[in-house]
């Protein structure tokens, strides 16, 4: 119990059971959560989060690139992509426990609140979509439909659960455990299969942060990047989940 009477969070990852997974608060969940997942190491790379050396360029050779060419000014990662948080990515994505979702909106709001420096001029959050007919859940659409919801304030310009601004109107091959080579090509096709919806004008001069799950390569963020900033973004970063670990 808490010195006010009141229940210890259960700490992820076992919000399940917790007292507060249906009350939570985003601020809560995230708080919990930052005391078991895995931190982002420092030194880390400013552009994509990865672990670098004192004193060395990042690895990653996306991050050598202006940003013209990278499509993306920077990445942010909550945690690292590592023990319970890659289980329950896992969980959500392949499996469909869609209650992952609701977690993950609230530790994406939780990071938001916590760094109003980077949420600063943000015109548009949107989601890294997935087509309608992806099985077994369209994951990402999932988290962020549960992030809007866990955004009481409407502190951020989140869109409202059916009213993505970003779609996906065609199926493309996935690039989970290809080849850097075969990621940029599943990247290339997953970008020119996004359309912006709704006011097409508000995406010009607009700074846009784009959500997903998880963080490897660069690929998919630099061609949708680079996409959005052709259609007339000013700026386009990202925020995901976990960063996963450079591996080359």
């Amino acid at each position: 119990m808490t010195a006010g009477g009141l229940p210890e969070p259960a700490g992820f990852p076992h919000c399940p059971v917790c007292a507060y997974v249906v009350t939570g608060t985003a601020r809560l969940c995230s708080d919990c959560a930052g005391r078991t997942l895995q931190p982002l190491s420092e030194p880390h790379c400013p552009v994509c989060s990865q672990a670098v050396q004192p004193g060395r360029p990042c690895v990653n050779r996306l991050c050598a690139l202006p940003v013209a060419q990278r499509g993306f000014s920077r990445v942010d990662a909550v945690a690292v992509y590592s023990g319970a948080l890659r289980d329950k990515i896992h969980k959500l994505k392949y499996d469909g426990a869609s209650g992952w979702a609701l977690i993950f909106g609230r530790l994406l709001v939780g990071w938001m609140y916590s760094h109003p420096e980077q949420m600063e001029g943000v015109d548009h959050v949107v989601g890294n979509p997935t087509h309608a007919g992806r099985q077994p859940i369209q994951h990402i659409e999932a988290i962020m439909d549960a992030a809007f919801t866990e955004d009481v304030t409407r502190a951020f310009p989140l869109s409202a659960p059916g009213a993505h601004r970003l779609v996906k109107e065609a199926e493309t091959p996935r690039s989970a455990n290809k080849s850097l080579d075969g990621k940029r090509t599943a990247a290339t096709a997953h970008a020119a299969a996004l359309t912006w919806t709704g006011d097409t004008g508000d995406i010009k001069g607009a700074r846009v942060l784009l959500v997903d799950d998880v963080f490897t390569s660069g690929s998919q963020l630099q061609h949708v990047g680079l996409r959005l900033r052709a259609s007339g973004a000013a700026d386009v970063r990202g925020l995901v989940l976990a960063r996963v670990p450079w591996s080359g």
